[in-house]
């Protein structure tokens, strides 16, 4: 199977990377952006002839769209291009697929929701995005769906790995650097480790369970505020910053944030027959790479 997958430059995308290594199927990994020493093919998804082409010249039977604009509060002043990544990309991403009768995969976002209930949410829930990141997010699924292509959506949160910019790292960093540190505690939900949701996107793939079409939730078990999880980070690194927890309106930002968006499971696993590890064992794993 010839698999393509834009975004290979990101997190989940190099963690795809090196979960293909395991795979005899044959990977091709685009993106638009360069990193010295990575062999990816330069791929506009936003150009839809570009997409075409490429889909068509290397017989492209499988999707796996890592590409996304994933800076939440700049999306507030920058719409148009968080609109063409997240919302008319995966379009462009879809009709290709429909085109050549391939699958998309395609990432989305706790985002899409609000976060009012404290209660995991599941597939079925009504969506109500807050800012303009989870309304680009949502409409990219919308468009994954009109498109009429065999698709598997997965919604992630909190995404970190070794690699890039995340909250691991930067919390790794500060609390190296300060003696103390404020962190928000009512923003609720679960850490996803990147090599994990990499770790089921290639079990679906080497299983044969792409036929299993719809949305999917994947995080990490558990339950944890970001100030439990920088708390961890700290502890993980062997630092000694004083971490205190805080409200989110003592930290103003552009874009609202769901304050509870823990992800319900219960469908990812059943389907695909997965165990889902636990936020803390996963993230002394990626502590571990680092």
């Amino acid at each position: 199977m010839n698999i393509l997958v834009t975004g290979a430059n990101g997190q989940l995308g190099t963690e795809l990377r090196e979960a293909s290594l395991r795979s005899a199927h044959r990977f091709l990994f685009t993106d638009v952006s360069r990193i010295p020493g990575v062999d990816t093919t330069y791929l506009d998804i936003t150009n839809r002839d570009a997409v075409r082409l490429i889909c068509d010249s290397e017989r492209i039977d499988l999707i796996v769209n890592c590409a996304a604009y994933t800076n939440v509060d700049k999306a507030e002043d920058d719409y148009a291009l968080a609109d063409l990544l997240n919302h008319v990309a995966p379009g462009i991403l879809a009709e290709a697929a429909k085109e050549r009768g391939a699958t998309l995969i395609h990432i989305s976002t706790d985002y899409v929701f609000q976060g009012e209930r404290c209660l995991p949410c599941r597939e079925d829930w009504p969506t109500d995005p807050l800012g303009v990141y989870g309304v680009t997010k949502l409409q990219g699924e919308q468009a994954v769906k009109d498109a009429g292509c065999r698709y598997i959506l997965f919604r992630t949160a909190w995404l970190y790995s070794p690699f890039g910019k995340n909250f691991v790292k930067t919390m790794r960093q500060l609390t190296a650097d300060r003696d103390s540190l404020n962190v928000v505690f009512d923003q609720v939900g679960t850490p996803t480790y990147a090599a994990d949701l990499a770790a089921l996107i290639l079990h679906v793939i080497e299983t044969g369970q792409l036929g299993k079409t719809g949305v999917y939730h994947y995080s990490n078990e558990g339950v944890c505020s970001w100030y439990d999880f920088a708390c961890a980070i700290r502890d993980l690194s062997g630092n000694t910053c004083d971490i205190r927890p805080c409200h989110s309106d003592e930290f103003p930002s552009k874009a609202r944030r769901p304050h509870f968006s823990v992800l319900d499971k219960t469908l990812v696993k059943q389907t695909f027959g997965i165990t889902v590890p636990h936020w803390y064992d996963s993230l002394k794993k990626c502590m571990e790479r680092l």
